[in-house]
């Protein structure tokens, strides 16, 4: 019977947990789900394995855990190869969300693991700025530090538009990489 009890009680966190998301609409942290459940941030990851295997469109972001809507409206997406420094990463973001552009992931290609890829999800300049701020804390690299600035992002937007206006700006900047 105390089994029972217990995994009524994580379905019933798990079920909350996915209200939330659902709810917010953007990003929350596993520190915040947490508390919110009363548990601890290893449980909550626990939670989002069993609820990813389950079919539920959840996402790891730099911000925290996403829930991706079923009726989001059709959007345009590009990979865009680009390379600079770090120091230019929060301008090359920026050139993205100001063009109106979600930047959904990075991804290299490294020598021996191949493509890695990196969920980012971000779509203003608060997203860049917080993005920024956790490299900053967190003493974390780069992606493209393994690929001499080298890298790939998945984009996406409303219109060919906002897609082309973007790429634009990184060409003027040098970010854009070309073909020679």
């Amino acid at each position: 019977m105390k089994n029972q009890s217990k995994k009524l009680i994580s379905t019933e966190r798990r079920s909350a947990i996915l209200d939330w998301l659902m709810e917010e609409g953007t990003p929350i942290t596993g520190s915040d789900l947490a508390r919110r459940s009363g548990v601890s941030r290893q449980v909550i990851v626990q939670d989002m394995s069993i609820l990813k295997a389950k079919g539920e469109p959840i996402f790891s972001t730099a911000q925290g855990y996403l829930y991706l809507q079923q009726k989001q409206e059709k959007r345009i997406q590009r990979l865009v190869p680009v390379q600079h420094s770090p120091s230019d990463t929060k301008e090359e973001l920026n050139i993205f969300v100001d063009s109106g552009l979600t930047v959904v992931d990075v991804t290299i290609e490294h020598a021996i693991y191949g493509e890695i890829t990196g969920t980012l999800r971000l779509s203003n300049r608060q997203d860049v700025s917080d993005f920024c701020e956790r490299l900053e804390t967190h003493k974390a690299n780069l992606l493209s530090q393994l690929t001499n600035g080298v890298h790939l992002h998945l984009v996406e937007a409303k219109t060919e538009a906002q897609i082309e206006f973007a790429l634009k700006q990184l060409e003027e900047k040098g970010f854009l990489l070309k073909e020679d």
